[in-house]
């Protein structure tokens, strides 16, 4: 078993773009750093109405463990992880009224984890000024499998991290499968239906592996809180203006091909590994779990879909996410290609804008589960 999570890890190491310069993902996830805020909340709300700290099941009972799973890079992950401390602060002992804010005695333990490729260097450089309010480990390895002993983790995290998967379906570039998915990079607009279920199928799996890994991890009691971009049920992907800004990146990637400038073998076999679950989908996965009892899940708007971002702005995020992934997947060595295949795709983003406004939106699914007692 822990070779085959081991090859799958390998497998699944997509890392946001490392660094802190004008395209890393450090300065470009303002749209990911809406959706924590909008969550704050809901967690601070879970953590006061579902823990119960005193009866936690762990072997220190004055170490609070949380986990932040697809930290990546950048503040979002300290800004994740400060309201869930403050949260469990206010609650294991609510400060009086007009009287300073007592000492509780919990000590806090912070794992931030991604994948290996992730830039880990850049993301403790940047932690919040000392002193630090929490002991913190950086945990490199997929969350498609167990991180961590059994029964050590009290509050799990995961913000838009969830619907990147473990591994892309082998039959979509397989010429001989019908689910070969030549000259698209994504399932959302497929015409064809073995595409959209590899897709979907593959998600299914990524959920129970990743439930299964943190029902073992997570002490009886302990909340996870996850938040993971998806649809309105009735909405079909594409219909949305993620699956118009896929296709016209895919529309990109082929005239670079045309140009010479990529390799069409190589552009016929980049699948980006993401899938979009409706939230119904969401919850027929959830129910089902043996371990977690759902407390909370509900449909929300990113706040930044409530303006409309410039294409620059959609380019440059959408660079920060893509950027690795693409040069890995090409092999391409020179960042001035890089550049010229994101400015391709800033003309293009340009010169089309006018049609996000017959798209629909996607949604933020947010979720809080409860750990049962063994």
């Amino acid at each position: 078993m822990a070779n085959k999570i081991n090859e799958k890890s390998s497998r699944g190491s997509w890392a946001m773009m490392g660094g802190d310069g004008s395209f890393s993902y450090s300065r470009n996830s303002y749209y990911q750093r809406a959706a924590l805020e909008a969550a704050k909340g809901m967690i601070s709300e879970g953590i006061r109405d579902e823990l119960d700290i005193q009866t936690l099941g762990s072997d220190s009972p004055t170490t609070f463990r949380v986990v932040d799973f697809g930290c990546s890079t950048g503040p979002n992950t300290f800004f994740a992880v400060k309201n869930i401390i403050e949260a469990v602060k206010y609650k294991h002992q609510p400060p009086l009224k007009n009287s300073p804010t007592p000492e509780n005695g919990l000590e806090f333990q912070i794992f931030f984890n991604d994948v290996t490729g992730n830039d880990f260097n850049t993301l403790f450089k940047t932690l919040p000024p000392n002193p630090v309010p929490y002991f913190v480990a950086g945990v490199p390895g997929s969350f498609y499998g167990r991180l961590f002993p059994k029964s050590t983790i009290h509050f799990a995290h995961s913000s838009y991290a969830m619907h990147w998967l473990s591994e892309i379906p082998k039959e979509l570039i397989d010429p001989d499968s019908p689910a070969w998915n030549k000259g698209s990079i994504s399932y959302q607009r497929s015409v064809k239906e073995e595409v959209v279920e590899a897709f979907s199928r593959q998600f299914r799996n990524d959920m129970d592996v990743f439930l299964n890994a943190r029902a073992q991890e997570i002490v009886g009691g302990g909340l996870m809180a996850v938040v993971i971009i998806g649809l309105a049920d009735g909405v079909h992907t594409s219909e949305t203006g993620f699956a118009l800004l896929y296709d016209l990146f895919d529309s990109c990637l082929s005239n670079m091909a045309r140009m010479g400038v990529l390799s069409e073998e190589r552009v016929d076999s980049f699948n980006l590994p993401v899938y979009y679950p409706c939230l119904k989908e969401v919850e027929e996965i959830l129910i089902k779990h043996p371990y977690f009892s759902i407390e909370r899940m509900d449909a929300f708007t990113n706040p930044v879909r409530c303006y409309e971002p410039s294409a620059e702005y959609l380019v440059t995020g959408w660079r920060a996410v893509t950027g690795d992934l693409l040069k890995n997947h090409f092999g391409i060595g020179s960042d001035a290609v890089v550049d010229q295949i994101y400015e391709y795709f800033g003309k293009k983003l340009s010169d089309n804008y006018y049609m996000f406004d017959e798209t629909k939106q996607h949604i933020d699914i947010f979720i809080l589960l409860k750990r049962h007692v063994d």
